[in-house]
This record gives structure tokens, sequence and C-alpha cells, in this order.
């Protein structure tokens, strides 16, 4: 482990970059994105509900619906990497 001079630093930190680059561009679409729409179409249904329909209750059960899914979401992703991470560090 020799010191890096700044040019092989800034070098690797480039191409650092560019690959998380390369990595994100060629990612498919994640379980995330469908779920943020979902989230987002519940909100908007329990708006219709509550303003709408004057059901108030019924639009404030509805709109609970998008903090669920994004958790949801959220935690499946979170395990999704954790598990990628432990296949990445046990092929070292």
């Amino acid at each position: 482990m020799g010191i890096q001079s700044e040019s092989e630093s800034e070098t690797t930190e480039a191409d650092a970059t560019s690959t998380v680059d390369d990595v994100a561009e060629s990612t498919p679409l994640s379980m995330g994105d469908p779920v943020a729409t979902l989230a987002a179409g519940s909100v908007l249904y329990s708006w219709y509900k509550f303003y709408g329909e004057g059901n108030k209750e019924g639009g404030i059960f509805v709109g609970l619906w998008a903090p669920t899914l994004l958790a949801a979401a959220s935690y499946l992703q979170q395990k999704d990497v954790i598990q990628a991470i432990k296949r990445g560090v046990a092929s070292f």
C-alpha cells in the first residue's frame, strides 16, 4: 500500500464514478418504481374519497396505503441489497 499520487487518486475516483453510472444505467426497473406509482395513486384516490365523496374515514384508510406500500418496497429492496453484499463478500 504505497502512497498514491494525486493524478492516480483522481483516475481511481473517475473510474469508480463511471462504473457506478454504468451500473445505474444498466439496472432494470426496480420494485420501487411501480410501487411509488401505486402509492401516488392511492394518495390521489384517498383525496377523491375524502373530498369528492365526503367519505372521510375511507379517505384516511386509503391514504394510509401509500406509506405502507413504500415501507414494504423499501424493506424488500434493502433485503435484496444485503443478500447481494453477502454473496459478494462470500466470493472473496
